[in-house]
């Protein structure tokens, strides 16, 4: 099928998608994770800035990042559509940007307040060029997926890729930086690894944007275009007041945001601190490998068998029920944050949660989507979408007040000793590490429970009625 001809109403899923959709969040899963896991460790152990710099540096520019999030989605929705169409145009357009912007996040240029401002503004505008791309790329779930289980499908195959980076990133992560170390130096090896992870992710976004190819509805140039065309693209596109309603006239949308920033902190936040985790109370900062390993080969198992349990239980059932597993888990560890096998056994376990949560969730959002478009009469999936990057951001900014004031706490100093490190500093590291994710899973527990009503029946039902009124 041509790109420039409109895409027919209902285009089963390839056997591309259904395997392969997610190999562009593997790319990029692979590149943000040199953020998750050693920025804070880069910004207090390689470029030595104190405390208050590196709290100052973390909040600014993920609180940026998160007052930016939720504009990408409007954008997508409220600007003239490109050639490729509305959505999938932006997983071709902007990723070849990401590299050569987020070397810079990891790069130390002189001293003091002018390296800080470039770190800043690096960390700000790399996360500007792949916030919509990646935005876009959620929105192709519900573009492509017509039905609850093909958005299943896609979200199921989404998280497993995602989590499978990870795994990847377990030997990759080290050994590139590693490898740039060697040629740029220590103190900017993560930069020179977050170049190259970026390429990666730019080339496997490209890989989408051709699975995608005919799934979209592509409206033709503006001076060809008849009646109908027209129409189809005024429904589409929304103004400022359309997508303020889409969000206020969907109460489930809001419980779901909720629930979307406690999954998202307890992912970050534990990812953020393992590195001191393993450093100060396991005295072993090389179990670090293996951790990242066995836990994310759990998120992958999950993900994949989320699909499964979200067909037998529904998806809204098992993020309940898992999440709440998951907080469980956690308090147990900090209860014997001192056994490091068993922390890592219980983590392993909660991870595994993780994977089918992360999967679950792109999935509720289309539900939401349906909802909306029932409710408004507008299709509002690039907003809705986009504000899913919301939470995210939000969850990247409390990670880094987190760990600071849990580093704070236990009074931590880059000059202390790994094997001399006090139980305060341990238990403190503990508790940003487990009590904190633990109690943001309960409340994510109770915004689904008494927030998210919308079920699988009525969903089928309102999007019968959607076609029915087309």
């Amino acid at each position: 099928m041509s790109e420039k001809q409109e895409a027919p109403k209902k285009k089963e899923l390839s056997k591309a998608l259904k395997m392969f959709y997610g190999v562009g969040d593997c790319g990029f899963t692979l590149m943000s994770n040199i953020e998750s896991y050693y920025f804070s460790f880069f910004l207090t152990n390689l470029a030595q800035f104190s405390l208050p710099m590196v709290t100052f540096i973390t909040t600014v520019s993920s609180t940026v990042d998160a007052v930016l999030s939720w504009m990408y989605g409007a954008i997508i929705n409220s600007v003239k559509p490109m050639k490729w169409g509305r959505y999938r145009s932006w997983l071709v357009v902007l990723p070849w940007l990401v590299p050569f912007l987020y070397a810079f996040q990891f790069i130390k240029v002189g001293d003091g307040m002018l390296s800080a401002a470039i770190i800043i503004i690096a960390a700000i505008t790399s996360h500007i060029a792949w916030n919509i791309p990646y935005v876009a790329n959620v929105s192709m779930i519900s573009v492509a997926g017509k039905t609850p289980e093909d958005r299943s499908q896609l979200a199921a195959t989404r998280g497993a890729w995602a989590n499978l980076s990870k795994v990847i990133f377990s030997y990759a992560g080290p050994a590139v930086a590693s490898i740039m170390a060697g040629l740029i130096g220590e103190v900017n090896m993560y930069g020179g690894a977050a170049f190259a992870f970026g390429c990666i992710m730019a080339i496997l976004y490209y890989v989408h944007f051709r699975m995608f190819d005919g799934y979209e509805e592509v409206q033709p140039q503006e001076a060809t275009a008849g009646a109908s065309e027209k129409k189809a693209e005024a429904k589409d596109k929304t103004s400022g007041m359309d997508l303020i309603r889409a969000l206020f006239q969907t109460p489930p949308l809001i419980a779901l945001l909720v629930a979307d920033l406690a999954m998202y902190m307890f992912n970050f936040v534990l990812m953020g601190i393992a590195t001191y985790y393993f450093t100060y109370v396991a005295n072993n900062a090389g179990m670090l490998a293996t951790y990242i390993l066995v836990t994310n080969i759990f998120c992958v198992i999950g993900a994949y068998l989320s699909k499964t349990l979200s067909n037998k239980f529904s998806t809204r059932s098992t993020s309940i029920g898992v999440m709440a597993i998951q907080a469980v888990l956690l308090i147990v560890s900090f209860l014997f944050y001192n056994n490091v096998t068993l922390v890592i056994v219980l983590m392993s376990v909660a991870m595994f949660g993780y994977g089918i949560t992360y999967a679950c969730m792109p999935a509720l959002f289309g539900d939401t989507i349906v909802y909306s478009e029932w409710k408004t009469g507008k299709n509002a999936t690039g907003w809705i979408s986009g504000l899913q990057n919301v939470p995210l951001k939000v969850g990247i900014m409390t990670r880094g007040i987190i760990i600071s004031a849990c580093l704070a706490m236990g009074s931590f100093s880059a000059d202390i000793v790994a094997a001399e490190a006090s139980e305060q500093l341990k238990r403190a590291i503990s508790i940003g590490f487990m009590a904190i994710p633990a109690i943001a899973l309960i409340i994510a527990v109770l915004c689904l429970l008494f927030g998210f009503r919308l079920t699988r029946d009525k969903v089928n039902q309102y999007a019968a009625e959607i076609a029915a009124r087309s």
